[in-house]
């Protein structure tokens, strides 16, 4: 029980660090995230939270593809601020649209294959549900979407439900200011958009 409890706390922290970084607008974020998702995926191994599981080397591959398009802008993407930084920019309507209609879709296929394959999930739906809003939220934030900062608020409060039912002690916490540090980042990454814009 004790190497949970040390585990829950290494992967909190760890989280912070990346999420707060990441809402500065830091690309340090992602040196932080390779060493979260190690912990993560330890933490969920042994908490039988397969989805979650499941998407570590995913959300690995789309950390390495975040810190490549941050510190790489193509012609015409670059920060006002630093020629060297991907500049914040925004989904269309019609892109917000295909990211929502595919979550939805995905999450509820995830959750029947989730349900069936491993029946020590506690809440496959919910399981599934918080794995695919989190890559599209990580998607978003390694393309340096403004959007990505509503989809980790929608993260944020399903976490803290699936945390909650699986007795984790410090991630509810964590993801409470996740949530926190989310609002702040949705207000902080809208001025750089318009500041490029």
């Amino acid at each position: 029980m004790q190497e949970f409890f040390y585990m829950d706390l290494i992967a909190s922290v760890l989280g912070l660090c990346c999420v707060f970084l990441a809402g500065r607008g830091s690309k340090y974020n992602f040196w932080v995230g390779y060493l979260y998702t190690a912990a993560l995926f330890l933490l969920f191994w042994n908490k039988n939270l397969y989805a979650s599981l499941l998407l570590q080397p995913v959300s690995l591959a789309i950390n390495i593809l975040g810190h490549y398009r941050w510190t790489h802008p193509r012609k015409g993407e670059e920060s006002s601020a630093d020629s060297k930084a991907l500049k914040v920019s925004v989904l269309s309507w019609a892109e917000r649209a295909l990211v929502l209609g595919s979550v939805v879709l995905v999450a509820f296929l995830w959750g029947k294959v989730l349900d069936s394959l491993f029946p020590a999930d506690p809440h496959p739906y919910l399981d599934s549900l918080v794995t695919v809003l989190i890559l599209a939220a990580q998607l978003l934030s390694a393309l340096k979407k403004w959007d990505c900062w509503i989809a980790w608020l929608i993260v944020n409060i399903a976490q803290i439900a699936l945390h909650l039912s699986v007795g984790n002690i410090f991630m509810p916490i964590v993801c409470g200011l996740y949530l926190a540090n989310g609002v702040w980042s949705l207000v902080s990454w809208n001025k750089k958009y318009k500041k490029d814009e």
